[in-house]
């Protein structure tokens, strides 16, 4: 078997939500490294985040529409899909509901019956995430947490989703699937962990730090999610054309979900000053106010009941603290061993990478203004 980097073409590939942050990423890895592959990407809207690529194309459509689905899949004849979209986590629930796990289920039913190998889902490393336990090192066999359980109604509705996938399985004999979990994503293009913590840069927050500091979490840098995407497509077209040899147990890629981190625990504000050092701040440790766990989660309480009744959203919040203070991070030895995989960027590498694309989209649009 052909080591999996060095296979030109993967066929015809369909990347739902290919615009996104993480979609464009996975579009650009496959013009770059499998250069031979036809992609086509579907969106609600394709006007952001395009790869001017001939083997490229843009389409775009709504995944809750299962006709307008049916109808892109029949014309594109996609050998895999890579499915990413997914709403904002602040949204309502019904759009979670609507998008994450009836938009998932239409995908299914539609790549099945259009004759689709392999389907890659995007998951979320927070499936397995309780609202009072730690993730140390944990692995793929840690259970799923829904519900009353689980503290943020999108992951619920995102380990629906990843649950459909997977059992969708082999249904047809021919058609595998897997579900890949990435932590905490950073890069060119986040919208969420790197902008949010230079603005507290830009606001002069970083004097403070809650807890002691000794809680390890994981970030990933973007290309190396979108990495293991690709190996998750590459191992399941794999696993199609060995038909009908079933690979080990030990071996499996199909119906598998697999943790995608950088491999690289950091505590939680060596990684936020890590942030804020490339961003230009050069504040002293000795000059850092330490919040207990305790006095913040009760200041959060407080500014969370104040900023409610005034329609708004408060710097601090409870959810804030718990994640700034416990311990979250994830074994990548099963992705290692079944995918072959590895992180291609360091995350000192992606730390810089992420910031310095937001002080130059900051700079460009300082000089717009300045016109």
């Amino acid at each position: 078997m052909s080591r999996p980097q060095t296979l030109a073409s993967l066929g015809k590939v369909v990347v739902i939500g290919g615009c996104g942050f993480l979609g464009s990423h996975i579009v650009k890895y496959i013009v770059e490294r499998h250069p031979q592959t036809q992609v086509a990407v579907i969106d609600l809207r394709t006007s952001s985040n395009r790869h001017a690529s001939p083997t490229v194309s843009y389409h775009d459509g709504d995944i809750t529409d299962f006709a307008g689905m049916t109808k892109l899949f029949s014309k594109i004849k996609p050998d895999g899909v890579i499915h990413t979209a997914s709403p904002h986590f602040d949204l309502k629930p019904e759009i979670h509901d609507k998008v994450n796990v009836g938009g998932t289920k239409n995908l299914i039913k539609v790549a099945q019956d259009t004759g689709v190998k392999a389907f890659v889902y995007t998951s979320s490393a927070s499936v397995i995430l309780d609202a009072t336990a730690e993730l140390i090192n944990a692995d793929e066999r840690w259970p799923i947490v829904t519900g009353a359980a689980q503290p943020e109604y999108y992951t619920t509705t995102k380990a629906y989703a990843e649950t459909a996938v997977l059992e969708a399985n082999r249904k047809p004999e021919n058609f595998f699937t897997c579900a890949i979990r990435p932590a905490g994503i950073i890069g060119e293009g986040d919208v969420q962990i790197l902008p949010k913590m230079v603005g507290a840069y830009r606001k002069g927050q970083t004097k403070f730090q809650i807890g002691e500091n000794n809680n390890l979490f994981d970030f990933t840098y973007v290309g190396n999610v979108a990495h293991g995407h690709v190996l998750g497509l590459i191992a399941l077209l794999q696993t199609q054309k060995m038909l009908p040899t079933t690979p080990l147990d030990s071996e499996r890629v199909d119906g598998q979900a697999f943790f995608i981190t950088n491999g690289e625990p950091v505590y939680f504000w060596d990684f936020a000053r890590a942030v804020w050092h490339e961003a230009g701040d050069r504040l002293p440790l000795s000059s850092v106010w330490h919040l207990s766990a305790d006095t913040a989660w009760a200041i959060g309480t407080v500014l969370e009941w104040a900023f409610w009744v005034l329609g708004k959203t408060p710097n601090l919040s409870r959810a804030q603290v718990r994640y700034s203070t416990m311990s979250k991070y994830h074994s990548i030895s099963k992705a290692r061993q079944r995918l072959g995989y590895e992180p291609i960027v360091s995350l000192g590498e992606g730390i810089r990478r992420g910031v310095q694309h937001i002080l130059a989209q900051q700079e460009q649009e300082s000089q717009k203004k300045g016109q």
